[in-house]
């Protein structure tokens, strides 16, 4: 492994999900502000960066393939392609009571978004539209 840390392999590892048919794996980098999409083999499919989304720590992949990631510092929660490669749409703002998003997932059941702050006590719930 290389020393370099321009190099795309010198990273360290936020957060991995496993999309739904298994093909895919996503990594957040948040020291490069990337979120890395992998194939079964180790081989990079994606590189997604956004000058929007700033320190990528949480990170969800939706039953239905949609990738959730969280900006820490940036204070936002994004949607990816299932693809990794392209921003869908930015679904919660410090507008929206976000602070520091440091986990996100979904509930399928409420049709909610759960977000997790760094020091912070609150949970926020968004529900789904």
């Amino acid at each position: 492994m290389s020393k370099d840390c321009n190099d795309v392999f010198c990273f360290v590892v936020a957060r991995c999900a496993v999309s739904p048919t298994g093909d895919k794996l996503y990594i957040t980098c948040p020291s490069q502000n990337k979120l890395l999409t992998l194939a079964k083999d180790g081989s990079i499919l994606a590189t997604f960066m956004d000058p929007a989304l700033k320190l990528l720590t949480g990170l969800h992949v939706t039953p239905a393939g949609q990738v959730l990631v969280c900006g820490r510092d940036s204070k936002n929660i994004i949607q990816v392609d299932s693809k990794g490669s392209k921003k869908l749409a930015t679904l919660a703002t410090p507008m929206d009571g976000v602070e520091n998003p440091h986990s996100v997932c979904y509930n399928r059941i409420t049709d909610s978004i759960i977000v997790g702050q760094w020091h912070h006590k609150k949970i926020l719930v968004y529900k789904v539209k």
